[in-house]
This record gives structure tokens, sequence and C-alpha cells, in this order.
């Protein structure tokens, strides 16, 4: 049997047997499917790593014919970084969901079964993404995708705010499906063919302005996935409302579906490559600053996240950007770089945003809020959490000896490396970059400083009321793994550089990684391994200090109070004032929108004062477009009035309509014909 069939069985047969057995073997059962499903692809994955290229010939129906099914290194890396992500995702969710199990509502358990039966799907649907390289059976895995999606999306669909929020994300993938549409009608008019290798052979016929409009198209379909900015509305939405695990698994390798569609397109099409570089490095570095700027002022945990999905989305563009201005260069350090960087740091990002979303999840389960305002004091009684909550923080901040260290400064050596150039706007654009990805390495410092500060440290705000505990082994085993990986590719980033030399030699076309990259990434351990050392003695002083202090007597008392009797978790930190410098600086360039009252009168009442941020893009590019449409459209209401005589009035002009449409017609062609003759 062939790969595509042996996945295709599977899945059938899973998704059947999610559907039969009873509620609390659900998790297990999409567990299972999962875990075979990603066996199988990431057997042959591997095998295409080392070198053994996959294809074959899928017999589909008599409207796709044979589906070229074909698996190169680039596809090979992207399936392995989803597996290990849609893995992890199951063996948490399938502990997060379990309090929907105790339910006794019928509606909640038939909610139960679509969400596995939507998690085994989207998980086929991805693999079929990145195998298959017919237009027509892509479009279909797509749209597979995007309705498995949707549905895990709106799980708790009974809150008006979560279906919204599915409902924008379902709409927008649909606008990014019609630029699909336009791409692969485009050149199978031209060329005949659905096949992907069609596209190559197209843009190679054709003027660069040509090719790079054909580009444009596929990036802005699959930019609209992958979250750049302006195409970024939906992800701030979509990622909180959905379930915890869901929201890992949508930032973590869902959104890397568009990632991995622009570098497909950047190996097909031929074309300007540095026009193409510029055009992703601008987009991706005002995609980088824009989120994390946006992401400081959120006061809710996952929507905060969701934010810094963009910001990173942004870092892999630049690395993108990089590489195709080193192709177009012919500037091989360059092309190295960009491209590694990318694709270390799509793994990179998928591992600690993941774990991001999973502790997220862990502490809504323990205090029924994601509100960074109402959180506070949780390291004392979720030790565990916190942790892990601190090792993903560091890591998406870029810092060693974290997996984000990494890839950042590979793309960081690709910008320096391309601000030596005898082109004054070359090197004006690579400051400009550089200065970005600075910005945005600081910004992500000041967030998360915020964010765990105030969630972990000092007191609880706002009194809990259920007991708090760290989560159960079964959920802290996954977040360990991810951990685990997050500090290895930190400490040991040649064994990871040398499995991605394979899908980088696509572009650059080396497969041997050269020594001034050996050389570069054995500096970057040598700095991991050094703070490595200073975190060790660290804990060795304070190991001895423990030790030296067990035998004495401890004597507890209060800190000094600051001349304040009464401790209160007032005198703290809120999560807004914490950034209200930041705020004040950037009020500008973002919308803030604040609230206050209960300041009026001689005696006023408590104080209540709150901040809603908003995107003033979203505001410009969708809510003023709606507005207007909103009112066009209302000119039209006077049509549906209420009155039964006006609707069978509509019925009779249709029916005429119908009927006489055909007669003028043929009679304007009989009256073109005769003009003809004369």
């Amino acid at each position: 049997m062939s790969l595509s069939l042996d996945i295709i069985v599977i899945t059938i047969i899973f998704i059947l047997l999610t559907v039969a057995v009873k509620e609390g073997w659900k998790g297990s059962s999409a567990l299972l499917a999962v875990l075979i499903n990603a066996g199988i692809s990431s057997y042959v994955a591997i095998k295409v790593i080392t070198g053994q290229p996959y294809q074959e010939l899928f017999h589909g129906s008599s409207v796709f014919g044979e589906v070229p099914v074909r698996i190169d290194a680039l596809s090979a890396w992207f399936i392995l970084v989803m597996n290990f992500t849609m893995l992890t995702g199951i063996l948490y969710g399938r502990q997060y969901m379990k309090q929907y199990e105790k339910q006794s509502d019928g509606s909640q358990r038939s909610n139960l079964t679509l969400h596995f039966v939507s998690y085994i799907g989207i998980h086929f649907a991805m693999i079929g993404i990145y195998c298959v390289q017919n237009s027509l059976a892509f479009l279909c895995v797509w749209e597979m995708m995007a309705i498995c999606s949707f549905l895990l999306v709106i799980f708790e669909h009974q809150k008006m705010e979560t279906l919204k929020a599915g409902i924008y994300y379902l709409v927008q993938s649909h606008i990014g499906i019609v630029f699909f549409m336009l791409g692969f009608i485009w050149v199978s008019s031209q060329t005949g063919s659905y096949d992907f290798n069609a596209i190559g052979q197209y843009s190679a016929s054709v003027t660069p302005a040509v090719s790079f409009i054909l580009f444009l198209c596929f990036f802005i379909s699959f930019a609209i996935k992958a979250g750049f900015v302006p195409f970024h509305t939906w992800l701030p939405y979509a990622h909180p409302a959905a379930p915890s695990h869901v929201s890992g698994v949508m930032s973590g390798v869902i959104i890397k579906l568009g990632i991995f569609g622009i570098l497909r397109m950047l190996l097909l099409i031929k074309g300007n490559y540095i026009l193409m570089g510029y055009t992703i490095l601008i987009i991706s570095v005002i995609s980088g600053v824009y989120g994390v700027m946006l992401a400081i002022v959120q006061h809710n945990v996952k929507r905060l996240l969701a934010y810094h999905s963009i910001e990173n989305i942004g870092i892999i563009g630049m690395g993108i950007g990089l590489g195709t201005i080193g192709l177009g260069s012919s500037n091989s350090y360059l092309a190295f770089a960009g491209f590694a960087g990318a694709l270390l740091h799509t793994l990179n990002h998928s591992l600690f945003k993941s774990l991001l979303f999973y502790c997220a999840g862990t502490i809504y389960q323990a205090t029924h809020t994601m509100d960074i305002e109402r959180l506070g004091g949780l390291i004392k009684k979720m030790p565990q959490t916190a942790i892990l909550f601190l090792i993903a923080a560091l890591a998406i901040c870029g810092l060693p000896p974290f997996n984000g260290f990494i890839s950042e400064f590979l793309i960081y050596s690709g910008l320096f490396n391309g601000i030596d150039s005898n082109h004054l706007t070359v090197s004006l654009i690579m400051i400009f970059s550089v200065f970005g990805l600075v910005l945005i390495g600081g910004l992500a410092m000041l967030c998360f400083t915020k964010a765990f500060g105030i969630i972990f440290l000092g007191k609880e705000r706002l009194p809990y009321h259920l007991p708090i505990h760290d989560a159960g082994v079964f959920q802290l085993f996954p977040k360990y793994l991810i951990a685990l990986i997050i500090m290895a590719i930190g400490v040991m980033p040649q064994l990871f550089i040398r499995v991605i030399a394979k899908p980088v030699g696509l572009f650059t076309g080396q497969t041997i990684i050269n020594s001034q990259g050996m050389e570069f990434t054995s500096l970057l351990q040598t700095v991991s391994m050094a703070v490595c050392g200073f975190i060790l003695l660290a804990l060795i002083v304070l190991w001895i200090r423990k030790t030296a202090v067990a035998s004495k007597n401890k004597v507890v008392a209060p800190t000094w109070g600051c001349g304040y009797g009464v401790p209160s978790s007032a005198f703290q930190y809120t999560a807004n004032s914490f950034v209200r410098s930041y705020r004040k600086l950037v009020k500008p360039i973002l919308m803030m929108n604040k609230k206050e009252n209960g300041m009026e009168g001689v005696f006023p009442n408590p104080v209540l004062s709150a901040t809603h941020p908003y995107d003033k893009l979203e505001a410009v590019f969708i809510d003023i477009p709606i507005k207007h449409l909103r009112a066009f459209m209302g000119r039209f209401k006077f049509l549906q009035n209420g009155n039964p005589q006006f609707y069978i009035l509509y019925g009779v002009i249709f029916i005429f309509a119908v009927i006489t449409f055909p007669l003028v017609i043929d009679a304007v062609t009989y009256v073109i014909e005769l003009f003809k003759q004369l």
C-alpha cells in the first residue's frame, strides 16, 4: 500500500472509532490516530531528510486524475515539526478536555466527538498539504484543514464571542482561498496542467514583472494563513477563543502552513528574487514590530500570546526575505543564514509557543480566568507551571541557552552580512531590519517580564474561589518534553542545523554547511554553554547556602512595608501600570480606549479605571469598509419589508425575467447578424 492510501484508511477507521466509543475513550482514540499517522509520515520524512526523496502517483477520481504526491526535504522538515506539535497537543488536550467529559449535557458530549474527529481530520489535512502537488487536490485538503480548524476553534460555541471569532477566521481563510484559486486558474489556463511543476514552467516563460504578480497572488493567500500584517486580524480572535491545546497547535503549526506555502512558491516561481526578498523582508519587519507592540498592552494571557505569534511570524519572514535576497544577489552565506534561521525558528516557535499556550490552559483551568489583572502569586501554588512558563518566555525573548537565541542570531548574522554591501540602499534596508529585530527582542522582554511578574509573582490580587494546584503528571509530561527540546536546541545547535541543511539546500544548491556557517553556530553554542555554566554555578551557590543554614534557627517576619502597616495586593503593579510609560509613548500609534468612573462629586466612589487596546489596522482595513458596506446594504432594507404581496411580486418579476431574458438575447443576436449581413 502507498503512503497516501495508508494514511487515508487509518484516518477513516479512527474517525469512525472516535464516533463509536464512549466519552472517556474519544481522546485516546484521537491520540492513537495521530500517533500512527505521525509515525508513518515521520518515517518517510526521515528517509527523505537522509537523502531518499519520496514520490508516488495517487489515483484519484475522474475529477483529479492522477495526483502527484511528492515529499522533498522541505515537506519532510515541516511534517516532522507538525507531527511533534500535534502529538504534544493531543497528549495535553486529552487531559485538558476531561473536565468537559464529566458534564452530563448530551450536546457537550457530541461536541467532544466533533472536537476529536476534527483533530484527527486536521492532522490528515496538514499531511496532505505538505505532500500533494496537484492544485485541485491541494485546494480540497486546504479546505478540509480550514473547516476542521474552524470546528476546533468554536468548541465552546454557546459563547457568542467564540462563535464570532470562528466565523471571522473562516471568512478570512476563504478570502485566502480565493487568491489560491486565482493563481491556480491563471497557471492552468496557460499551461493546461494542475501539477505544481507547471507553476515553475510558466513563471520561467514570462517576464519578471508577470512572475512577481503571480508570486504576490500566492503570497497574499499564504500571508493570510500565516498572520502577516496587515492580514493578521483574524488571529488575535481565534487563538483566545479556542481550547488551549488547539491554540498551541494553531500557533505552533497551523499558521506555519502559510510559511510552508511561501517557501514552496519561492522554489517554484522563477523571477526577480531581489524584489521578492525585499517585499517579504519589509512586510516581515513591520509584522514583527507591530505584533509585539500590541502584545505588550494586552491584558488577556492568550490574546497576548496570539499577538506574539504575529511577532514571530515576522521574524521567520525576515529570515525568508534575507534568504531570497541572498539567492538574487548570489550571496551564499546570506541565503544560508536567512533560510536556516527561518526554518529553525519555525521549529523553535512551535515549541515555545505551544508550551506557553499549554501553561496558559493550566492557569485557566486552575483559576477560571485569563485576565492578567486578576492573577498573581501563582508561583507558590503552581511552581512547575511557573518554571515551564519561564523557560518558554526566556526562549521566545531570544535569550541563551534556549532555542530562540540560536535561530534569531542566525538571522542577525545574515543581516550583518547584508549590511556589508556595495549598494547604499541595500545597506540601509539591512540596518533598518537589524533595528527592527533589536526592537522586537527588547519589547518581547518587556512583555514577558510583565506577564510572568504579574501572573506568578507577588500576592494574589483577587481571592480564588477554588483551591489552586498544579497540573497532573499527564498534563506536565508533554510540557517537560517540549522544554527538554527547547534546551537541547540551545545547547546542541549543530545537530539541528545539520538536519535543516537538506531543506536549505533546495534553495541554495548546497547541502553541506559552509565553514562560515559552522563557525557561527559553534560560537552560539559556546555562548549557550557559558550561560548554562553560569546557571549551574548559581544553583550550586544556592544549594551551598541552603545546606549551610539548614541547621540554624529560622526567624520568619514580615518585610518592611515602606511605612504601610497592612500589606495589600493594591500596592503591587498591575499589568496596566507596569507598562504605563510604554503605553503613553506609543499612544499615537496604537488605539487605547480608556474608561474611568467614580471620580465625580465631593465624596467620590471607588475609582474604576480600565484600558482596552484595539488594533488600529483592524479599524482601518476591516471596521471602516464593513461600516460603509452595511450603510450601502441598508439602503435596500425596503425590499425585505415583511409584506407577502411584495414577495409574490418579486417572484413574478423573477419568473418574467427568466422567460424574457433568453428572448432578449436571441433578439439582440438576430439584430447583430442582420447588421453583419449589411
